[in-house]
């Protein structure tokens, strides 16, 4: 396990002029990456590959649409370092997630739909009226009067992919987002299995002093900045930050112990308020996608700088759909829905040698699919002792196999976005039957034309829906109301210098909002949501 290291701040000007360094090297490194995986054997077959206990990089971006990488229609110039990894690895061209990020994030650390862990409502809707009405709950009152949230997350009795490859021999650590719970110590990272853990545990943070938005009682700064789970003080934007944490993980790896390194980054998600480069070019939301572009570039030629390219398989994949459908084009829907354009997501794959460069694959794959396939790499046992909805992708994705999956199950009764299934090529959404080979961008609803199929659909999404657990009480709260800091120990230690910046925040903030009004999107109602916001 790694000690908590000493922070020394810098001035912007020094952390500017080593901001410069690190990008001239980076540019060099990346440079240095493309030309060690261009000479690539031919793919290996899954035999080869079960059990051959390979590296694991996967980075994960944060609200990012369908059509924002440059291979899927957006701006090249936006994302040169994906659009890189993607010529020198496979396309999933069918790869889905669940349309919100704690969601899919839990379904990555459990191989399980996020309605078995009650990991479709999120920790944070549990401070918001509007997402509580659905449960038939309101904002939960302390016993000296005050309004505070409902503690929930992904249950620590889970087992996470963190701890299957933990417990086979891999070095785990998670440099990034966490969003599956940020107050017991038992929900936070390094009791799910991570033997290293830096980064915020919450939904998303200012990019620059580290603050989140708490919801219930009101929109007032709280700090979520850690490593090893103790508050950290830093210079820099995150995005960066996140990328550095992961580049030295890496670089202290050592040839005979796998590793398992999960980046989940925060960007693109908001606020996004500073973007410290490329906004003299860029709209701020476009220099933050080239500042997470910037930094996948980074950490992929860390892979290969230090020659771990020939044994580890580098992913890149995003959580949910982007915030509009110009975003997601050429498929209907956002964020918080499961149009495509919500739940499909782009994938890609690197494994010089063992994934043919370039290549595209058309196979069903979901989230839920990491964990499996994960672990018959890393030679873990099979069959697992808890249940799963992932399958086995080896042979889909290194023989070009079809895929083993013909259906889906994105949303149940009691969620709070509409049931949705995909079975085949139909997909239903609460009432609305689509045919997503002949009509991808879900344009026609041919419920009426095919009443057999949504009868069928139905029943086996009202089936599922049998199979989540009880919810159960949901009587620990928050205490304090309002933290200082996210962690429960942490913030019981909290020091002078963290509760001096919360302050320093806090103090430019609305006291107060009127009846009625939050600073966060209210419930999706019916098939669709529309950001006017950052997408909280």
């Amino acid at each position: 396990m790694c000690n908590r290291q000493k922070v020394v701040l810098m001035s912007m000007d020094s952390y500017a002029s080593m901001f410069t360094r690190i990008c001239l090297c980076s540019t060099f490194l990346i440079l240095t990456a493309v030309s060690s995986v261009s000479a690539a054997d031919p793919p290996a077959d899954s035999k080869q590959i079960a059990g051959s206990r390979p590296n694991i990089v996967f980075m994960l971006s944060d609200d990012m649409g369908w059509a924002e990488p440059g291979y899927n229609g957006g701006d090249p110039e936006l994302t040169p370092n994906i659009d890189r990894l993607r010529s020198e690895g496979v396309s999933l061209t069918q790869f889905y997630a669940h349309s919100v990020c704690a969601p899919t994030r839990a379904a990555i650390m459990t191989g399980k739909y996020a309605f078995r862990t009650w990991s479709d409502w999120r920790s944070e809707d549990f401070g918001k009226p509007s997402y509580l009405a659905k449960l038939n709950l309101t904002l939960a009152i302390n016993e000296r009067g005050e309004e505070t949230r409902r503690i929930h997350a992904l249950d620590t009795n889970e087992l996470t992919v963190a701890e299957y490859l933990r417990d086979v021999g891999y070095f785990t650590a998670i440099t990034g987002k966490w969003h599956c719970g940020e107050w017991l110590p038992e929900h936070l990272p390094m009791g799910q299995g991570f033997l290293h853990q830096y980064g915020h545990y919450a939904w998303g943070i200012d990019y620059n002093n580290y603050t989140i938005p708490h919801n219930a009682p009101a929109r007032f700064a709280v700090y979520d900045w850690h490593r090893n789970q103790q508050p950290i003080q830093e210079q820099g934007y995150t995005t960066d930050l996140i990328a550095n944490e992961a580049t030295r993980l890496i670089a202290e790896q050592k040839q005979d112990r796998p590793f398992f390194i999960y980046v989940p980054f925060n960007a693109v998600h908001g606020p996004i308020e500073e973007v410290p480069r490329y906004t003299d070019q860029y709209p701020a939301r476009q220099a933050a996608l080239k500042c997470l572009d910037d930094a996948i570039g980074r950490v992929v030629a860390a892979v290969d700088q230090h020659d771990f390219a020939q044994n580890t398989l580098v992913i890149f994949a995003n959580d949910n759909g982007g915030l509009t459908e110009e975003m997601n084009k050429p498929w209907r829907g956002t964020k918080n829905t499961t149009f495509e354009g919500g739940v499909r997501v782009p994938c890609v794959m690197r494994w010089p040698g063992k994934i043919e460069p370039g290549s595209e694959n058309d196979g069903m794959m979901h989230v839920v699919d990491l964990l499996p396939t994960f672990l018959t790499l890393s030679g873990g046992q099979h069959p697992l002792p808890a249940p799963l909805d992932g399958l086995d992708m080896v042979r889909m994705i290194f023989d070009q196999e079809k895929s083993p999956r013909n259906e889906i199950i994105f949303e149940v009764s009691g969620s709070v976005r509409l049931p949705t299934i995909r079975q085949g090529d139909f997909k239903l959404m609460g009432e609305m039957l689509y045919n997503i080979k002949e009509d991808p961008t879900e344009s026609t609803d041919i419920a009426a034309k095919h009443p057999e199929h949504v009868k069928q659909l139905q029943a086996k999404l009202a089936k599922a829906g049998k199979e989540r657990p009880p919810l159960g009480e949901v009587n620990t709260l928050m205490d304090p109301p309002l933290p200082y800091v996210y962690g429960q120990q942490e913030n019981a230690n909290a020091p002078a210098w963290l509760k001096a910046a919360v302050e320093k925040v806090r103090a430019t903030q609305p006291k107060g909002w009127a009846e009625g009004e939050t600073p966060w999107p209210q419930a999706p109602q019916g098939a669709t949501i529309i950001y006017e916001g950052d997408g909280r």
